[in-house]
């Protein structure tokens, strides 16, 4: 990895080593914020061993949200613990192949582990970061990211990479949190609201504005809104202060989104 890690990349990379090492959700050590179970079809999940089935970092179901073929080459862009790029290695089968992509060295390490476990022997993990993929140019059919594009702190050029990354006709089919709206400027100024997932979410327009600069064509952008408990889930892991933010505004502007784009062929 040549880039230099900012404070962000840091906190994420602290708070996602230590979610790892003691085996909780990325929101919180019960694993009260949205977990496998009610994120992906119990069948998919079922290919897979329990454990490595609850290791869920995300926020959505990116797999169906790909739509997946025998022979494709597959990136995930975060890849955490591999739950992702191994139910991925099963749609593209033997002849395809899947490679993930993290800057943690403890989720790439479990991530190994967990694929040695399965026998996945179409899946590798690489460490870096997602601003500089270390990935050659117009060699990936699709690109997959469940709930870590909105921590990086410069989204432009994570999009600029992927579509570099893509090859032509190639589909981005992702899962992440965006806004409806401004989230309040303490929860945006806080480092562990980026590691939650919330601070670093930007507003819709902004997502698909960011896309089509790079040269992304046919975005959609489909909302699947949170509950109250999930959000608050979240908020009191950060230990954010509540009176120095309202809450509801919180409610009403964060949700996550199921996310596909085209380079054009």
């Amino acid at each position: 990895m040549t880039q230099s890690p900012t404070p962000i990349h840091e906190t994420v990379r602290e708070h996602y080593a230590e979610r790892i090492k003691s085996n909780a959700s990325c929101c919180g050590p019960d694993n009260s914020c949205d977990t496998s179970s009610n994120l992906y079809p119990i069948d998919l999940l079922a290919t897979v061993p329990s454990d490595v089935a609850g290791a869920s970092y995300g926020c959505g179901d990116p797999i169906t949200l790909a739509s997946l073929k025998p022979g494709q080459t597959v990136l995930d862009l975060g890849s955490g613990a591999g739950l992702d790029c191994l139910l991925a290695a099963q749609k593209v089968g033997p002849e395809g192949r899947v490679i993930g992509v993290d800057m943690t060295p403890e989720m790439i390490e479990r991530a190994q582990a967990n694929a040695k476990r399965v026998n996945a022997t179409n899946v590798e993990f690489r460490q870096g970061y997602l601003e500089e993929l270390p990935v050659e140019s117009n060699t990936v059919d699709v690109i997959i990211s469940n709930c870590v594009i909105n921590l990086s702190p410069d989204k432009e050029k994570v999009f600029n990479e992927a579509f570099r990354a893509l090859a032509p006709g190639g589909k981005l089919a992702v899962s992440d949190i965006v806004t409806d709206g401004e989230l309040p400027e303490a929860v945006r100024k806080s480092l562990s609201a980026w590691a939650g997932c919330v601070a670093g979410a930007v507003e819709a327009k902004d997502y698909i504005g960011m896309m089509e600069s790079v040269g992304f064509t046919d975005i959609s952008i489909k909302p699947v809104f949170f509950d109250k408990e999930t959000v608050d889930s979240a908020l009191d892991e950060m230990k954010l202060d509540v009176k120095e933010y309202p809450r509801e505004a919180v409610y009403k502007a964060v949700y996550s989104a199921k996310i596909t784009a085209y380079k054009p062929a």
